[in-house]
């Protein structure tokens, strides 16, 4: 005895998956939103280092 699924089961697969990847998406997008706007008033790191750094064919600059 062969079980072939219904279509509509297929078919409520397939929006449950959609719809959980699209659930997924926006609550990603919106926990970097909010993160963004909790830090946006700090001030950024500064870039430079104390530490003596080469070029990039090795040579220290000076």
């Amino acid at each position: 005895m062969s079980h072939t699924p219904h279509e509509s089961d297929r078919a409520a697969a397939y929006r449950g998956l959609i719809l959980g990847a699209i659930a997924i998406a926006v609550l990603v997008v919106s926990i970097v939103k909010m993160t963004e706007a909790k830090y946006a008033s700090e001030t950024p790191a500064k870039t430079g280092s104390t530490a003596v750094q080469g070029s990039a064919n090795g040579a220290l600059d000076a």
